[in-house]
Order: C-alpha cells, then sequence, then structure tokens
C-alpha cells in the first residue's frame, strides 16, 4: 500500500520455532503435572462441556440467558431460529447441566444453571476480548 510502512522490527521478528530445539526432560515438572493430572472421567466430562459450549448456537444461547431466564419462543425471537431448532439445542445444554428450567403455568423457562455457567462464558468472553 502506498504510504504505509513496516517496522524495522517488524521485518527481523521470526516466529517460535515449535517444539524442543534440546530433547531433554524435566522430571519434577512431569512428576508435578502427573500427581495434578485429573482423572479420565473428569477429562471426558469436561471436552463434552467444551464442545456442547463450542457451538455458536448454543453460546449465542448461554450468552442471551446470562441476563435472566428465557423461554423458547424468546430464544427463537432472539436467534431467529425456530423453535423446534432451539428446543434442539437447549436439550444438549441441560443434558451438560449448562441450563436449567422452570415452569409457570404453561411456559417453560431456562437459565443458566449455576454461577459457574455464567463464570465459564465470561472468561471466555474476556479471553477473546483480551
Amino acid at each position: 500500500m502506498k504510504g504505509s510502512r513496516v517496522s524495522p522490527q517488524a521485518k527481523t521478528k521470526t516466529p517460535p520455532q515449535e517444539g524442543c530445539q534440546v530433547k531433554v526432560v524435566h522430571l519434577q515438572r512431569v512428576k508435578r503435572a502427573r500427581r495434578r493430572a485429573l482423572p479420565p472421567q473428569e477429562i471426558e466430562a469436561m471436552a463434552r462441556l467444551l464442545k456442547a459450549a463450542a457451538d455458536p448456537t448454543r453460546l449465542r444461547i448461554l450468552t442471551a440467558l446470562m441476563d435472566g431466564e428465557m423461554c423458547v419462543c424468546d430464544l427463537a425471537a432472539f436467534l431467529g431460529l425456530s423453535q423446534s431448532a432451539v428446543s434442539h439445542q437447549l436439550r444438549r445444554l441441560r443434558d451438560l447441566d449448562l441450563v436449567r428450567t422452570r415452569r409457570d403455568g404453561p411456559v417453560l423457562y431456562y437459565a443458566l444453571d449455576d454461577a459457574h455457567v455464567v463464570e465459564l462464558v465470561q472468561v471466555c468472553r474476556d479471553h477473546v476480548r483480551h
């Protein structure tokens, strides 16, 4: 582009190389990691939770519910999707205890299950904005 300049530092920077340049195992670090390792069933549950939250539609539902409970009709209008499609996504979120329900007569309201879900979404948002 005309008039644009690249700083001398930008020209000389090289990206860090992937992996170690020497083969060495720091046994204390490995032992510490093994002591703190989570049980496989917890790792699997965490992976399922993160996989479910990684879907853009489900993530939009979670962020919408951060301001309070909403029914399927509300969420469908917000997302521009059918009630059936939203119900399907909510079922996945309920299965993982990310959302809970409350019935008020004929209306079923959805809300984030607890403060941990709010924190999870906030931490993700803050990381992306950082």
